[in-house]
């Protein structure tokens, strides 16, 4: 029997009306920039702020994804908790995801898998109101034609603890890797470019060393770093702003950055689990 997480934003982080949402997204994916590689991304940084905010630079990463539009079948999405602390990485109770759009399927194996880990569990309360996940679902649905997704919410972990779950989940070119976060928080315009270009720098760099004022979703990117690292994959910013430029007050800003992941050609990349399981003993 399926039970579906209702839509929690909906009307607030972005449009309510069905008709208005589309419109929206597709809006800001017509505005993006023409990608400058071809090659489709395995992963990818977005924000998940309110779309007037965020939502021209999350369309320049979801614009990537047009030659993946029937190739992408599941997206594993990780993003913060804002509301619920928890231990580890959760998943919904829920076996299926509601936005103005539709409903979208949680990929019941794939949170099984995910479920054998000790550091994941489920948990209800951490997705009931939670934003950093369910922003994501309109653009994914706008670009994507058919998928299922295994959303974590994420909490008190270790990149470790991180790269062990998105390892166990990375698939082939089926699957798509999608970490939702802001960049620094409420500081003046010039402070906050200053802060969010040295975290650019560190996320390219693939450091693991990002700490949550840097970005509110500094533990998954760790993570979603260890793996990208020991896999070889090519790291790339596509866009860097922040409130102050996409909604004119620049007194207290967010910042906003996306990113795409793609694998090198050629590239025999090493599966991280090794390296995990090396670091967690």
């Amino acid at each position: 029997m399926q039970s579906i997480r209702p839509a929690a934003v909906a009307g607030m982080f972005y449009p309510e009306a069905p008709s208005a949402l589309g419109s929206a997204v597709r809006g800001y994916l017509a505005q993006a920039a023409p990608p400058a590689r071809e090659a489709l991304p395995k992963a990818m940084i977005v924000p998940h702020a309110g779309y007037v905010y965020s939502g021209p630079v999350a369309a320049s990463a979801y614009a990537r994804l047009a030659a993946g539009r029937s190739l992408i079948r599941r997206v594993v999405l990780l993003g913060p908790v804002h509301r619920v602390p928890i231990r580890g990485l959760a998943l919904p109770v829920a076996t299926a995801f509601a936005t103005p759009l539709g409903t979208v399927e949680v990929d019941a194996a794939a949170a099984a898998a995910a479920l054998r880990l000790p550091q994941v569990r489920t948990s209800e309360a951490a997705h009931a109101l939670e934003h950093a996940l369910e922003v994501q679902l309109p653009f994914l649905q706008t670009v994507l034609e058919s998928f299922r997704i295994v959303p974590f919410a994420v909490g008190d972990a270790t990149a470790s603890e991180v790269a062990a779950v998105i390892d166990r989940l990375w698939g082939g070119v089926e699957t798509l890797i999608l970490v939702s976060s802001d960049l620094s928080h409420y500081h003046p315009y010039d402070q906050a470019r200053a802060i969010d270009r040295g975290t650019v720098e560190e996320i390219l760099a693939l450091t693991s060393a990002i700490d949550h004022e840097q970005a509110c979703g500094a533990t998954p990117i760790n993570g979603l770093a260890l793996c990208v690292r020991q896999r070889g994959l090519a790291g790339e910013l596509l866009d860097l702003r922040n409130s102050g430029d996409t909604a004119g007050d620049r007194s207290r800003v967010v910042g906003y950055a996306a990113f795409a992941f793609t694998e090198r050609p050629g590239a025999h990349a090493r599966p991280v689990r090794a390296a995990v399981e090396e670091s967690i003993a």
